[in-house]
Protein backbone atom coordinates (compact mmCIF):
# COMPACT_ATOMS: atom_id res chain seq x y z
CA UNK A 1 0.00 0.00 0.00
CA UNK A 2 1.24 3.49 -0.83
CA UNK A 3 2.43 5.15 2.40
CA UNK A 4 0.42 8.34 1.76
CA UNK A 5 -2.75 6.30 1.26
CA UNK A 6 -2.10 4.55 4.56
CA UNK A 7 -1.26 7.77 6.40
CA UNK A 8 -4.31 9.69 5.15
CA UNK A 9 -6.58 6.74 5.96
CA UNK A 10 -5.16 6.47 9.49
CA UNK A 11 -5.69 10.20 10.01
CA UNK A 12 -9.31 9.97 8.84
CA UNK A 13 -9.91 6.97 11.13
CA UNK A 14 -8.48 8.88 14.09
CA UNK A 15 -10.43 12.06 13.29
CA UNK A 16 -13.66 10.07 12.83
CA UNK A 17 -13.29 7.77 15.82
CA UNK A 18 -16.08 9.19 17.99
CA UNK A 19 -18.53 9.88 15.17
CA UNK A 20 -17.92 6.53 13.50
CA UNK A 21 -18.25 4.59 16.75
CA UNK A 22 -21.57 6.26 17.55
CA UNK A 23 -22.82 5.62 14.01
CA UNK A 24 -21.88 1.93 14.03
CA UNK A 25 -23.42 1.47 17.47
CA UNK A 26 -26.68 2.91 16.15
CA UNK A 27 -26.63 0.61 13.11
CA UNK A 28 -25.86 -2.41 15.28
CA UNK A 29 -28.78 -1.63 17.58
CA UNK A 30 -31.19 -1.57 14.65
CA UNK A 31 -29.71 -4.74 13.19
CA UNK A 32 -30.13 -6.54 16.50
CA UNK A 33 -33.84 -5.74 16.49
CA UNK A 34 -34.24 -7.97 13.44
CA UNK A 35 -36.48 -7.40 10.39
CA UNK A 36 -38.74 -4.40 10.76
CA UNK A 37 -41.95 -6.21 9.80
CA UNK A 38 -41.61 -8.41 12.87
CA UNK A 39 -42.30 -5.35 15.02
CA UNK A 40 -45.32 -4.07 13.12
CA UNK A 41 -48.89 -4.54 14.27
CA UNK A 42 -51.39 -6.41 12.14
CA UNK A 43 -52.89 -3.05 11.14
CA UNK A 44 -49.44 -1.76 10.12
CA UNK A 45 -48.86 -4.84 7.97
CA UNK A 46 -52.29 -4.68 6.41
CA UNK A 47 -51.63 -1.13 5.22
CA UNK A 48 -48.23 -2.16 3.80
CA UNK A 49 -49.70 -5.14 1.93
CA UNK A 50 -53.06 -3.74 0.85
CA UNK A 51 -52.07 -2.95 -2.75
CA UNK A 52 -49.60 -5.83 -3.20
CA UNK A 53 -51.96 -8.01 -5.23
CA UNK A 54 -50.62 -11.53 -5.66
CA UNK A 55 -47.72 -10.61 -3.36
CA UNK A 56 -50.02 -9.63 -0.48
CA UNK A 57 -49.62 -12.82 1.53
CA UNK A 58 -45.83 -12.76 1.20
CA UNK A 59 -45.55 -9.10 2.22
CA UNK A 60 -47.83 -9.61 5.23
CA UNK A 61 -46.43 -13.02 6.14
CA UNK A 62 -42.96 -11.79 7.11
CA UNK A 63 -41.27 -14.98 5.85
CA UNK A 64 -39.93 -13.94 2.45
CA UNK A 65 -37.57 -10.95 2.09
CA UNK A 66 -39.22 -7.72 0.94
CA UNK A 67 -37.09 -5.42 -1.19
CA UNK A 68 -37.68 -1.67 -1.08
CA UNK A 69 -37.18 0.30 -4.29
CA UNK A 70 -36.32 4.00 -3.98
CA UNK A 71 -36.48 5.58 -7.41
CA UNK A 72 -35.52 8.93 -8.89
CA UNK A 73 -37.47 8.18 -12.07
CA UNK A 74 -38.90 10.95 -14.15
CA UNK A 75 -39.06 11.15 -17.93
CA UNK A 76 -37.77 14.72 -18.22
CA UNK A 77 -34.25 13.65 -17.27
CA UNK A 78 -32.63 11.56 -19.97
CA UNK A 79 -30.50 9.76 -17.37
CA UNK A 80 -33.51 8.75 -15.31
CA UNK A 81 -36.04 7.95 -18.02
CA UNK A 82 -34.78 4.33 -18.32
CA UNK A 83 -35.78 3.72 -14.69
CA UNK A 84 -39.45 3.69 -15.74
CA UNK A 85 -39.18 -0.06 -16.49
CA UNK A 86 -36.94 -1.04 -13.59
CA UNK A 87 -39.58 -1.67 -10.87
CA UNK A 88 -41.33 -4.28 -13.04
CA UNK A 89 -38.02 -6.01 -13.78
CA UNK A 90 -37.09 -5.96 -10.09
CA UNK A 91 -40.49 -7.30 -8.98
CA UNK A 92 -40.25 -10.17 -11.45
CA UNK A 93 -36.73 -11.02 -10.27
CA UNK A 94 -37.89 -10.92 -6.66
CA UNK A 95 -40.84 -13.25 -7.32
CA UNK A 96 -38.57 -15.68 -9.15
CA UNK A 97 -36.39 -15.72 -6.02
CA UNK A 98 -39.37 -16.37 -3.76
CA UNK A 99 -39.38 -12.80 -2.45
CA UNK A 100 -41.24 -9.54 -3.00
CA UNK A 101 -40.36 -5.99 -4.02
CA UNK A 102 -42.27 -2.75 -3.58
CA UNK A 103 -41.58 0.83 -4.65
CA UNK A 104 -40.93 2.39 -1.26
CA UNK A 105 -41.03 5.91 -2.63
CA UNK A 106 -39.86 8.34 -5.26
CA UNK A 107 -37.45 11.19 -4.81
CA UNK A 108 -37.17 14.41 -6.84
CA UNK A 109 -34.50 14.58 -9.48
CA UNK A 110 -33.67 17.88 -11.12
CA UNK A 111 -31.40 18.39 -14.11
CA UNK A 112 -28.61 20.91 -13.83
CA UNK A 113 -28.46 20.95 -17.62
CA UNK A 114 -31.99 22.41 -17.68
CA UNK A 115 -31.46 24.85 -14.80
CA UNK A 116 -27.89 25.93 -15.68
CA UNK A 117 -27.75 29.73 -15.62
CA UNK A 118 -31.41 29.89 -14.51
CA UNK A 119 -32.97 30.79 -11.12
CA UNK A 120 -33.89 27.15 -10.52
CA UNK A 121 -30.19 26.33 -10.18
CA UNK A 122 -30.35 27.98 -6.76
CA UNK A 123 -32.32 24.94 -5.55
CA UNK A 124 -29.95 22.42 -7.09
CA UNK A 125 -27.53 21.82 -4.22
CA UNK A 126 -30.35 21.81 -1.66
CA UNK A 127 -32.13 19.16 -3.71
CA UNK A 128 -29.48 16.70 -2.53
CA UNK A 129 -30.68 16.95 1.06
CA UNK A 130 -34.34 16.93 -0.03
CA UNK A 131 -33.59 13.66 -1.87
CA UNK A 132 -31.92 12.24 1.23
CA UNK A 133 -34.87 13.15 3.41
CA UNK A 134 -37.42 11.91 0.85
CA UNK A 135 -35.63 8.57 0.66
CA UNK A 136 -35.61 8.52 4.45
CA UNK A 137 -39.39 8.96 4.46
CA UNK A 138 -39.70 6.09 1.97
CA UNK A 139 -37.67 3.72 4.13
CA UNK A 140 -39.18 4.87 7.42
CA UNK A 141 -42.10 2.48 6.94
CA UNK A 142 -39.66 -0.17 8.17
CA UNK A 143 -41.11 -2.99 6.09
CA UNK A 144 -38.02 -3.71 3.96
CA UNK A 145 -35.26 -6.26 4.48
CA UNK A 146 -33.02 -4.66 1.84
CA UNK A 147 -33.18 -1.74 -0.57
CA UNK A 148 -32.17 -0.79 -4.09
CA UNK A 149 -31.62 2.81 -5.12
CA UNK A 150 -32.27 4.00 -8.67
CA UNK A 151 -30.45 7.24 -9.44
CA UNK A 152 -27.63 8.66 -11.54
CA UNK A 153 -27.22 12.41 -11.72
CA UNK A 154 -25.55 15.23 -9.92
CA UNK A 155 -27.32 15.59 -6.56
CA UNK A 156 -29.37 12.42 -6.81
CA UNK A 157 -26.71 9.79 -6.05
CA UNK A 158 -25.16 11.77 -3.18
CA UNK A 159 -28.62 12.28 -1.67
CA UNK A 160 -29.45 8.60 -2.01
CA UNK A 161 -26.10 7.61 -0.47
CA UNK A 162 -26.78 9.89 2.51
CA UNK A 163 -30.13 8.14 2.96
CA UNK A 164 -28.61 4.67 2.51
CA UNK A 165 -25.97 5.50 5.11
CA UNK A 166 -28.62 6.84 7.50
CA UNK A 167 -30.38 3.47 7.17
CA UNK A 168 -26.99 1.77 7.29
CA UNK A 169 -28.32 -1.32 9.06
CA UNK A 170 -30.22 -2.26 5.87
CA UNK A 171 -28.27 -3.97 3.06
CA UNK A 172 -28.59 -1.95 -0.15
CA UNK A 173 -27.38 -1.80 -3.70
CA UNK A 174 -27.34 0.99 -6.28
CA UNK A 175 -28.53 0.27 -9.82
CA UNK A 176 -27.41 2.52 -12.71
CA UNK A 177 -29.09 3.28 -16.03
CA UNK A 178 -26.02 3.90 -18.20
CA UNK A 179 -24.98 6.65 -20.63
CA UNK A 180 -26.77 7.59 -23.84
CA UNK A 181 -24.97 6.66 -27.07
CA UNK A 182 -22.40 9.17 -28.27
CA UNK A 183 -23.73 12.26 -30.07
CA UNK A 184 -21.70 15.03 -31.66
CA UNK A 185 -18.26 15.42 -30.07
CA UNK A 186 -18.28 17.46 -26.87
CA UNK A 187 -15.55 19.80 -28.11
CA UNK A 188 -17.68 20.58 -31.19
CA UNK A 189 -20.64 21.40 -28.94
CA UNK A 190 -18.41 23.65 -26.78
CA UNK A 191 -17.14 25.46 -29.89
CA UNK A 192 -20.68 26.28 -31.01
CA UNK A 193 -21.47 27.59 -27.52
CA UNK A 194 -18.50 29.95 -27.73
CA UNK A 195 -19.52 31.06 -31.23
CA UNK A 196 -22.99 31.86 -29.93
CA UNK A 197 -21.58 33.79 -26.94
CA UNK A 198 -19.43 35.80 -29.37
CA UNK A 199 -22.43 36.53 -31.61
CA UNK A 200 -20.99 34.53 -34.52
CA UNK A 201 -23.91 32.11 -34.86
CA UNK A 202 -27.61 32.33 -34.06
CA UNK A 203 -29.79 30.50 -31.57
CA UNK A 204 -30.99 28.05 -34.24
CA UNK A 205 -27.43 26.80 -34.80
CA UNK A 206 -26.83 26.54 -31.07
CA UNK A 207 -30.05 24.57 -30.53
CA UNK A 208 -29.20 22.12 -33.34
CA UNK A 209 -25.81 21.44 -31.75
CA UNK A 210 -27.29 20.94 -28.28
CA UNK A 211 -30.00 18.57 -29.58
CA UNK A 212 -27.36 16.55 -31.44
CA UNK A 213 -25.38 16.20 -28.22
CA UNK A 214 -28.22 15.44 -25.78
CA UNK A 215 -30.25 13.16 -28.00
CA UNK A 216 -31.41 9.95 -26.29
CA UNK A 217 -32.27 8.28 -22.99
CA UNK A 218 -29.26 7.83 -20.74
CA UNK A 219 -26.70 9.90 -18.90
CA UNK A 220 -24.95 12.78 -20.66
CA UNK A 221 -21.73 11.39 -22.09
CA UNK A 222 -19.20 13.93 -20.81
CA UNK A 223 -17.35 13.20 -17.57
CA UNK A 224 -19.23 15.54 -15.28
CA UNK A 225 -20.82 14.97 -11.90
CA UNK A 226 -23.31 12.31 -13.03
CA UNK A 227 -20.67 10.01 -14.49
CA UNK A 228 -18.27 10.75 -11.63
CA UNK A 229 -21.06 9.52 -9.34
CA UNK A 230 -21.22 6.27 -11.29
CA UNK A 231 -17.46 5.78 -11.01
CA UNK A 232 -17.71 6.31 -7.25
CA UNK A 233 -20.47 3.73 -6.84
CA UNK A 234 -18.17 1.09 -8.36
CA UNK A 235 -14.96 2.13 -6.62
CA UNK A 236 -16.81 2.31 -3.30
CA UNK A 237 -18.47 -1.09 -3.83
CA UNK A 238 -22.16 -0.13 -4.11
CA UNK A 239 -22.70 -1.16 -7.76
CA UNK A 240 -22.30 -4.57 -9.28
CA UNK A 241 -18.93 -4.61 -11.10
CA UNK A 242 -18.68 -3.10 -14.56
CA UNK A 243 -22.25 -1.84 -14.72
CA UNK A 244 -21.86 1.95 -14.72
CA UNK A 245 -21.25 2.70 -18.39
CA UNK A 246 -23.33 0.15 -20.29
CA UNK A 247 -25.93 1.90 -22.44
CA UNK A 248 -29.64 1.69 -21.57
CA UNK A 249 -32.13 -0.54 -23.28
CA UNK A 250 -30.17 -3.64 -24.27
CA UNK A 251 -30.57 -7.19 -23.09
CA UNK A 252 -27.49 -6.97 -20.90
CA UNK A 253 -28.83 -3.90 -19.10
CA UNK A 254 -32.05 -5.77 -18.23
CA UNK A 255 -30.01 -8.77 -17.12
CA UNK A 256 -27.89 -6.54 -14.87
CA UNK A 257 -31.00 -5.02 -13.31
CA UNK A 258 -32.34 -8.49 -12.52
CA UNK A 259 -28.96 -9.53 -11.14
CA UNK A 260 -28.85 -6.44 -8.92
CA UNK A 261 -32.28 -7.27 -7.48
CA UNK A 262 -31.22 -10.87 -6.85
CA UNK A 263 -28.01 -9.73 -5.17
CA UNK A 264 -29.84 -7.23 -2.95
CA UNK A 265 -32.16 -10.01 -1.80
CA UNK A 266 -29.15 -12.23 -1.12
CA UNK A 267 -27.66 -9.46 1.02
CA UNK A 268 -30.85 -9.46 3.07
CA UNK A 269 -29.88 -12.96 4.14
CA UNK A 270 -26.72 -11.78 5.87
CA UNK A 271 -24.40 -9.95 3.47
CA UNK A 272 -22.55 -6.75 4.30
CA UNK A 273 -24.73 -3.82 5.33
CA UNK A 274 -24.32 -0.32 3.95
CA UNK A 275 -22.64 0.71 7.22
CA UNK A 276 -20.08 -2.08 6.73
CA UNK A 277 -19.32 -1.03 3.15
CA UNK A 278 -19.10 2.74 3.69
CA UNK A 279 -16.13 2.89 6.03
CA UNK A 280 -13.10 5.19 6.01
CA UNK A 281 -11.27 3.01 3.47
CA UNK A 282 -14.17 3.12 1.02
CA UNK A 283 -14.19 6.91 1.08
CA UNK A 284 -10.43 7.04 0.56
CA UNK A 285 -10.90 4.76 -2.44
CA UNK A 286 -13.56 7.13 -3.74
CA UNK A 287 -11.24 10.13 -3.42
CA UNK A 288 -8.48 8.27 -5.29
CA UNK A 289 -10.90 7.34 -8.06
CA UNK A 290 -11.96 10.98 -8.30
CA UNK A 291 -8.36 12.10 -8.79
CA UNK A 292 -7.32 9.30 -11.15
CA UNK A 293 -10.18 10.08 -13.53
CA UNK A 294 -10.13 13.89 -13.32
CA UNK A 295 -13.65 13.83 -11.91
CA UNK A 296 -16.14 16.49 -10.96
CA UNK A 297 -15.33 19.27 -8.50
CA UNK A 298 -18.84 18.87 -7.05
CA UNK A 299 -17.66 15.71 -5.28
CA UNK A 300 -15.38 17.85 -3.10
CA UNK A 301 -18.66 18.80 -1.40
CA UNK A 302 -20.75 15.67 -1.91
CA UNK A 303 -18.17 13.14 -0.70
CA UNK A 304 -17.76 15.09 2.53
CA UNK A 305 -21.54 15.09 3.07
CA UNK A 306 -21.90 11.39 2.20
CA UNK A 307 -19.07 10.49 4.55
CA UNK A 308 -20.55 12.46 7.45
CA UNK A 309 -23.77 10.47 7.09
CA UNK A 310 -21.66 7.36 7.77
CA UNK A 311 -19.75 8.88 10.69
CA UNK A 312 -16.61 9.57 8.62
CA UNK A 313 -15.09 13.07 8.79
CA UNK A 314 -13.25 14.14 5.63
CA UNK A 315 -11.29 17.34 5.08
CA UNK A 316 -10.16 19.03 1.88
CA UNK A 317 -6.59 18.43 3.04
CA UNK A 318 -7.22 14.68 2.63
CA UNK A 319 -8.18 15.29 -0.99
CA UNK A 320 -5.11 17.43 -1.56
CA UNK A 321 -2.64 14.91 -0.11
CA UNK A 322 -4.15 12.02 -2.07
CA UNK A 323 -4.14 14.09 -5.26
CA UNK A 324 -0.40 14.64 -4.90
CA UNK A 325 0.26 10.88 -5.16
CA UNK A 326 -2.53 9.76 -7.51
CA UNK A 327 -1.64 9.69 -11.21
CA UNK A 328 -4.17 10.93 -13.75
CA UNK A 329 -5.02 7.83 -15.80
CA UNK A 330 -8.01 8.97 -17.87
CA UNK A 331 -8.70 11.70 -20.39
CA UNK A 332 -12.46 12.10 -20.81
CA UNK A 333 -14.15 15.38 -21.79
CA UNK A 334 -13.67 18.07 -20.47
CA UNK A 335 -10.34 16.54 -19.52
CA UNK A 336 -9.87 15.25 -23.10
CA UNK A 337 -11.82 14.70 -26.31
CA UNK A 338 -13.26 11.24 -25.55
CA UNK A 339 -16.62 10.61 -23.87
CA UNK A 340 -17.54 7.94 -21.33
CA UNK A 341 -18.56 5.48 -24.05
CA UNK A 342 -15.05 5.72 -25.47
CA UNK A 343 -13.60 5.39 -21.96
CA UNK A 344 -15.64 2.24 -21.33
CA UNK A 345 -14.58 0.74 -24.67
CA UNK A 346 -10.91 1.46 -23.90
CA UNK A 347 -11.05 -0.69 -20.77
CA UNK A 348 -13.11 1.48 -18.47
CA UNK A 349 -13.32 1.19 -14.73
CA UNK A 350 -12.19 -2.44 -14.65
CA UNK A 351 -8.83 -1.52 -16.16
CA UNK A 352 -8.49 1.62 -14.05
CA UNK A 353 -9.29 -0.14 -10.77
CA UNK A 354 -6.82 -2.90 -11.62
CA UNK A 355 -4.09 -0.34 -12.26
CA UNK A 356 -4.75 1.53 -9.02
CA UNK A 357 -4.81 -1.71 -7.05
CA UNK A 358 -1.51 -2.72 -8.63
CA UNK A 359 0.00 0.62 -7.63
CA UNK A 360 -1.11 0.24 -4.01
CA UNK A 361 -3.41 3.25 -4.37
CA UNK A 362 -6.67 1.57 -3.38
CA UNK A 363 -7.63 -0.42 -0.31
CA UNK A 364 -8.24 -3.90 -1.76
CA UNK A 365 -10.02 -5.34 1.27
CA UNK A 366 -13.03 -3.06 1.54
CA UNK A 367 -16.42 -4.75 1.73
CA UNK A 368 -18.63 -4.51 -1.34
CA UNK A 369 -22.09 -5.60 -2.44
CA UNK A 370 -20.45 -8.57 -4.19
CA UNK A 371 -19.33 -9.99 -0.85
CA UNK A 372 -15.79 -9.89 -2.22
CA UNK A 373 -13.02 -7.29 -2.11
CA UNK A 374 -12.32 -4.63 -4.70
CA UNK A 375 -10.53 -7.06 -7.04
CA UNK A 376 -14.00 -8.21 -8.13
CA UNK A 377 -14.36 -4.83 -9.84
CA UNK A 378 -11.66 -5.62 -12.40
CA UNK A 379 -14.20 -7.96 -14.02
CA UNK A 380 -16.79 -7.02 -16.60
CA UNK A 381 -20.29 -8.42 -17.23
CA UNK A 382 -21.11 -10.31 -20.42
CA UNK A 383 -24.04 -12.25 -21.80
CA UNK A 384 -23.27 -15.80 -22.88
CA UNK A 385 -26.51 -16.82 -24.47
CA UNK A 386 -29.08 -15.92 -21.84
CA UNK A 387 -26.60 -16.27 -18.98
CA UNK A 388 -25.01 -13.24 -17.34
CA UNK A 389 -21.40 -13.87 -16.37
CA UNK A 390 -18.48 -11.79 -15.12
CA UNK A 391 -15.20 -12.30 -16.95
CA UNK A 392 -11.79 -10.76 -16.43
CA UNK A 393 -11.54 -7.41 -18.16
CA UNK A 394 -8.64 -6.21 -20.27
CA UNK A 395 -5.32 -5.77 -18.52
CA UNK A 396 -4.12 -3.43 -21.27
CA UNK A 397 -5.59 -0.13 -22.33
CA UNK A 398 -7.27 -0.46 -25.70
CA UNK A 399 -6.73 3.25 -26.36
CA UNK A 400 -3.80 4.93 -24.58
CA UNK A 401 -5.07 8.35 -25.70
CA UNK A 402 -8.01 7.84 -23.31
CA UNK A 403 -6.81 5.43 -20.63
CA UNK A 404 -3.28 4.68 -19.46
CA UNK A 405 -1.48 2.40 -17.00
CA UNK A 406 -0.25 3.88 -13.74
CA UNK A 407 3.35 3.65 -14.92
CA UNK A 408 2.65 5.96 -17.91
CA UNK A 409 0.01 8.41 -16.69
CA UNK A 410 -1.24 11.57 -18.36
CA UNK A 411 -0.02 13.45 -15.29
CA UNK A 412 1.82 12.42 -12.15
CA UNK A 413 -0.82 13.95 -9.88
CA UNK A 414 -4.60 14.01 -9.73
CA UNK A 415 -7.01 16.43 -11.29
CA UNK A 416 -7.96 18.48 -8.22
CA UNK A 417 -5.98 20.70 -5.88
CA UNK A 418 -6.56 22.67 -2.68
CA UNK A 419 -5.81 26.41 -2.64
CA UNK A 420 -5.25 28.38 0.58
CA UNK A 421 -4.34 31.98 1.33
CA UNK A 422 -5.66 35.27 2.61
CA UNK A 423 -8.81 34.77 0.50
CA UNK A 424 -9.66 31.57 2.38
CA UNK A 425 -9.67 27.99 1.13
CA UNK A 426 -10.89 26.86 -2.26
CA UNK A 427 -10.47 24.10 -4.79
CA UNK A 428 -9.35 24.03 -8.40
CA UNK A 429 -9.68 21.44 -11.14
CA UNK A 430 -6.39 21.40 -13.03
CA UNK A 431 -6.73 18.26 -15.14
CA UNK A 432 -8.35 20.14 -18.04
CA UNK A 433 -6.34 23.37 -17.63
CA UNK A 434 -3.24 23.87 -19.78
CA UNK A 435 -0.07 23.88 -17.62
CA UNK A 436 0.81 27.44 -18.65
CA UNK A 437 -2.45 28.59 -17.03
CA UNK A 438 -1.92 26.93 -13.66
CA UNK A 439 -0.72 30.28 -12.27
CA UNK A 440 -2.71 33.43 -12.99
CA UNK A 441 -1.94 36.83 -11.48
CA UNK A 442 -4.18 39.67 -12.63
CA UNK A 443 -6.39 42.50 -11.37
CA UNK A 444 -9.78 41.55 -9.98
CA UNK A 445 -13.11 42.50 -11.44
CA UNK A 446 -15.72 41.90 -8.77
CA UNK A 447 -19.35 40.87 -9.38
CA UNK A 448 -22.19 39.66 -7.19
CA UNK A 449 -23.97 37.49 -9.78
CA UNK A 450 -23.25 35.79 -13.06
CA UNK A 451 -25.59 38.00 -15.09
CA UNK A 452 -23.36 40.97 -14.26
CA UNK A 453 -20.39 39.08 -15.70
CA UNK A 454 -22.26 38.31 -18.91
CA UNK A 455 -23.34 41.94 -19.26
CA UNK A 456 -19.76 43.18 -18.77
CA UNK A 457 -18.54 40.70 -21.38
CA UNK A 458 -21.16 41.77 -23.92
CA UNK A 459 -20.32 45.43 -23.26
CA UNK A 460 -16.65 44.75 -24.05
CA UNK A 461 -15.48 45.72 -20.57
CA UNK A 462 -13.30 42.65 -19.92
CA UNK A 463 -10.38 43.58 -22.14
CA UNK A 464 -7.17 42.92 -20.21
CA UNK A 465 -5.85 40.18 -17.98
CA UNK A 466 -8.50 39.61 -15.34
CA UNK A 467 -9.49 37.52 -12.35
CA UNK A 468 -13.28 37.46 -12.49
CA UNK A 469 -14.61 37.32 -8.92
CA UNK A 470 -18.22 36.21 -8.48
CA UNK A 471 -19.13 36.30 -4.80
CA UNK A 472 -22.30 35.90 -2.73
CA UNK A 473 -22.80 32.60 -4.53
CA UNK A 474 -22.25 30.33 -1.51
CA UNK A 475 -24.79 28.03 0.11
CA UNK A 476 -26.00 30.59 2.66
CA UNK A 477 -26.28 33.37 0.09
CA UNK A 478 -28.33 31.72 -2.63
CA UNK A 479 -27.90 27.94 -2.46
CA UNK A 480 -24.51 27.82 -4.22
CA UNK A 481 -25.53 27.54 -7.89
CA UNK A 482 -23.16 26.30 -10.54
CA UNK A 483 -21.69 29.06 -12.71
CA UNK A 484 -21.00 26.91 -15.76
CA UNK A 485 -22.86 29.30 -18.07
CA UNK A 486 -19.88 31.67 -17.69
CA UNK A 487 -17.54 29.18 -19.35
CA UNK A 488 -18.16 30.26 -23.00
CA UNK A 489 -17.47 33.94 -22.26
CA UNK A 490 -14.40 33.27 -20.11
CA UNK A 491 -13.16 30.80 -22.71
CA UNK A 492 -13.37 33.47 -25.41
CA UNK A 493 -11.32 35.88 -23.30
CA UNK A 494 -8.73 33.17 -22.74
CA UNK A 495 -8.51 32.37 -26.45
CA UNK A 496 -7.94 36.07 -27.18
CA UNK A 497 -4.68 35.73 -25.27
CA UNK A 498 -5.81 37.26 -22.01
CA UNK A 499 -4.81 35.74 -18.68
CA UNK A 500 -8.13 34.76 -17.13
CA UNK A 501 -9.20 33.05 -13.92
CA UNK A 502 -12.41 32.75 -11.93
CA UNK A 503 -12.63 33.03 -8.14
CA UNK A 504 -15.98 32.30 -6.53
CA UNK A 505 -17.65 31.00 -3.40
CA UNK A 506 -20.07 29.23 -5.75
CA UNK A 507 -19.66 26.06 -7.78
CA UNK A 508 -18.69 25.24 -11.35
CA UNK A 509 -20.13 22.36 -13.29
CA UNK A 510 -18.36 19.04 -13.24
CA UNK A 511 -18.00 19.60 -16.99
CA UNK A 512 -15.96 22.78 -16.52
CA UNK A 513 -12.21 22.91 -16.61
CA UNK A 514 -10.28 24.77 -19.30
CA UNK A 515 -10.47 28.14 -17.50
CA UNK A 516 -8.63 28.05 -14.14
CA UNK A 517 -11.24 28.48 -11.43
CA UNK A 518 -10.85 28.64 -7.68
CA UNK A 519 -14.27 27.55 -6.50
CA UNK A 520 -16.07 26.73 -3.23
CA UNK A 521 -14.07 29.57 -1.61
CA UNK A 522 -14.75 29.34 2.09
CA UNK A 523 -15.74 31.16 4.27
CA UNK A 524 -18.28 32.49 1.79
CA UNK A 525 -18.99 36.19 1.30
CA UNK A 526 -22.39 35.95 3.00
CA UNK A 527 -20.55 34.80 6.13
CA UNK A 528 -18.19 37.78 5.94
CA UNK A 529 -15.40 35.68 4.41
CA UNK A 530 -12.26 37.37 3.03
CA UNK A 531 -13.59 37.18 -0.53
CA UNK A 532 -16.03 39.91 0.55
CA UNK A 533 -13.07 42.30 1.09
CA UNK A 534 -11.97 42.26 -2.54
CA UNK A 535 -12.29 45.40 -4.62
CA UNK A 536 -12.03 46.05 -8.34
CA UNK A 537 -8.38 46.37 -9.32
CA UNK A 538 -6.91 44.34 -6.44
CA UNK A 539 -4.21 42.03 -7.74
CA UNK A 540 -5.18 38.40 -7.17
CA UNK A 541 -2.95 35.35 -7.55
CA UNK A 542 -4.43 31.93 -8.27
CA UNK A 543 -1.53 29.48 -8.03
CA UNK A 544 -2.32 25.81 -8.57
CA UNK A 545 1.41 24.96 -8.46
CA UNK A 546 2.08 26.09 -4.90
CA UNK A 547 -1.55 25.84 -3.76
CA UNK A 548 -2.05 29.54 -3.00
CA UNK A 549 -5.06 31.84 -3.31
CA UNK A 550 -4.17 35.39 -2.36
CA UNK A 551 -5.17 39.00 -2.74
CA UNK A 552 -1.85 40.84 -3.19
CA UNK A 553 -2.89 43.72 -0.94
CA UNK A 554 -0.94 45.29 1.91
CA UNK A 555 -1.63 43.16 5.00
CA UNK A 556 -2.60 46.09 7.24
CA UNK A 557 -4.96 47.52 4.63
CA UNK A 558 -6.45 44.09 4.01
CA UNK A 559 -7.21 43.49 7.67
CA UNK A 560 -8.69 46.97 8.06
CA UNK A 561 -11.19 46.54 5.22
CA UNK A 562 -14.80 45.85 6.12
CA UNK A 563 -16.41 43.04 4.12
CA UNK A 564 -18.87 44.12 1.46
CA UNK A 565 -22.54 43.24 1.71
CA UNK A 566 -25.06 42.46 -1.00
CA UNK A 567 -28.80 42.60 -1.51
CA UNK A 568 -29.79 38.92 -1.78
CA UNK A 569 -33.53 39.46 -1.89
CA UNK A 570 -33.76 38.45 -5.55
CA UNK A 571 -32.70 34.93 -4.55
CA UNK A 572 -35.26 34.68 -1.76
CA UNK A 573 -38.39 34.08 -3.83
CA UNK A 574 -39.73 32.77 -7.10
CA UNK A 575 -39.58 29.27 -8.59
CA UNK A 576 -39.86 27.78 -5.11
CA UNK A 577 -36.93 29.62 -3.58
CA UNK A 578 -39.09 31.07 -0.81
CA UNK A 579 -39.67 27.53 0.48
CA UNK A 580 -35.93 27.04 1.00
CA UNK A 581 -35.27 29.94 3.37
CA UNK A 582 -34.82 27.46 6.23
CA UNK A 583 -32.15 25.66 4.20
CA UNK A 584 -30.24 28.86 3.47
CA UNK A 585 -30.41 29.82 7.14
CA UNK A 586 -29.13 26.50 8.48
CA UNK A 587 -26.85 25.10 5.77
CA UNK A 588 -23.28 24.14 6.65
CA UNK A 589 -20.17 25.44 4.91
CA UNK A 590 -18.82 24.11 1.63
CA UNK A 591 -15.88 22.62 3.55
CA UNK A 592 -18.24 20.55 5.70
CA UNK A 593 -20.36 19.38 2.77
CA UNK A 594 -22.93 22.22 2.63
CA UNK A 595 -25.39 19.95 4.39
CA UNK A 596 -28.80 20.52 5.90
CA UNK A 597 -30.00 16.97 6.55
CA UNK A 598 -26.81 15.96 8.38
Amino acid sequence: MHPTLAAVTDRIIDRSRDARSAYMARCDRWSEMGPGRAHLSCGNLAHAAAAAGADKASVAGEKAPNLGIVTAYNDMLSAHQPFERYPDIIREAARAAGATAQVAGGVPAMCDGVTQGQPGMELSLFSRDVIAMAAGVALSHNVFDAAVFLGVCDKIVPGLVIAAASFGHIPALFIPAGPMPSGIPNDEKAKVRQQYAAGEVGRDTLLRAELASYHAPGTCTFYGTANTNQMLMEVMGLHLPGTSFINPGGAIRDALTRAAAERALALAGGGPRVCDILDERAFVNGIVGLHATGGSTNLLIHLIAMARAAGVILDWSDFSELSAVTPLLARVYPNGLADVNHFHAAGGLGFLIGELLGAGLLHPDTQTVTGEGLAAYTREPRLEGDALVWAEGTRESLNPQILRPHAKPFAATGGLALLEGNLGRGCIKVSAVAPERHVIEAPARVFTDQEQVKAAFKAGELTGDVVVVVRFQGPKANGMPELHSLTPALGILQERGQKVALVTDGRMSGASGKVPASIHVSPEAADGGPIARLRDGDMVRVDAVTGRLDALVDAAEWEARAPATADLSASAEGLGREMFAAFRNSVGTAETGAGVAI
